[in-house]
């Protein structure tokens, strides 16, 4: 009887250690399939955003066809095209030696639409498209305009503005382009930084004199480390019209990357 009362507990014991293995070894395997998952939507999301980036590489050039037009600069982007599969096409951004150079696309009435939809033909699509929000103008007249796209999907949408942390490549890069039908406009870029998440447009009220001055020192002057800025002949002023390109920075949920650039230019296109 004692031999039995004194085993009874090693016994226990032993269990309670095949419970606790038993539990560690499905929990192992759970987190192996959500891993495996995870990884396998990261490399689908990524090949998919670069299949649609090799598709919108088809859009033809559209080319002049009177003597007056071929006074006019070229335009490279067919619109026409882009519009018989999404009418909410508004530009073309492109900044030279990244891999930013999509259509820009302002839905009708939904923000949030195209953080998960192709610009192409909106489609799902975890990787979304470049975009602007319906507070601002569709032609890039207001006082400060926000394009935002996604950071991460392998080198796709806004995740090479991230080229600007160097300041080599910041201080050899100084332009951006938007195209849009009938002209090109070009961009001088002041700044780029990291910077909050809070939403710009709903933030400052730009129609205020006093607000855009303080919005324009901040971008020539911003409060962190880790910025680029450029020089410039003479400052920033009430008639500039800025737009930021704004993405996320990897694993710093509460951060985003600007990228700053002020009209210097808008030229007729054919």
């Amino acid at each position: 009887m004692a031999d039995e009362r004194y085993d009874l507990p090693e016994e226990e014991e032993q269990d309670n250690r095949r419970g606790i293995r038993i539990i560690l070894i499905i929990l192992a395997v759970i987190l192996l399939v959500f891993g495996g998952i995870y990884t396998g939507y990261y490399f689908y999301s990524s090949y998919e955003a670069l299949k649609e980036e090799e598709s919108l590489s088809q859009v033809t050039v559209t080319q002049p066809s009177t003597t007056e037009a071929q006074a006019l600069i070229d335009n490279p982007i067919d619109f026409k095209t882009l519009w018989e599969t999404n009418a909410d096409v508004i530009g073309w951004l492109q900044v030279p030696d990244t891999k930013v150079d999509y259509p820009i696309v302002q839905h009708g009435y939904d923000d949030s639409f195209y953080l998960k939809h192709s610009a192409v033909d909106q489609s799902w699509k975890s990787s979304g498209a470049i975009y602007t929000e319906l507070c601002n103008f569709k032609d890039f007249t207001d006082r400060v305009t926000v394009i935002y796209g996604h950071n991460g999907y392998s080198d796709t949408m806004f995740t090479t503005l991230h080229y600007f942390e160097k300041a080599d490549f910041f201080n050899e890069h100084e332009f951006f382009y938007i195209y849009r039908p009938g002209e090109k406009l070009t961009y001088r870029i002041v700044s780029a930084f990291k910077y909050d998440d809070r939403h710009i447009m709903n933030s400052f009220d730009f129609h205020q004199p006093s607000v855009f001055a303080e919005f324009e020192e901040m971008i020539m002057n911003p409060q962190t480390t880790a910025k680029n800025v450029r020089e410039l002949e003479q400052p920033l002023g009430a008639n500039d019209k800025i737009v930021v390109l704004s993405t996320c920075i990897t694993n710093q949920k509460s951060n985003r990357y600007l990228v700053c650039g002020v009209l210097m230019k808008n030229e007729k296109t054919n």
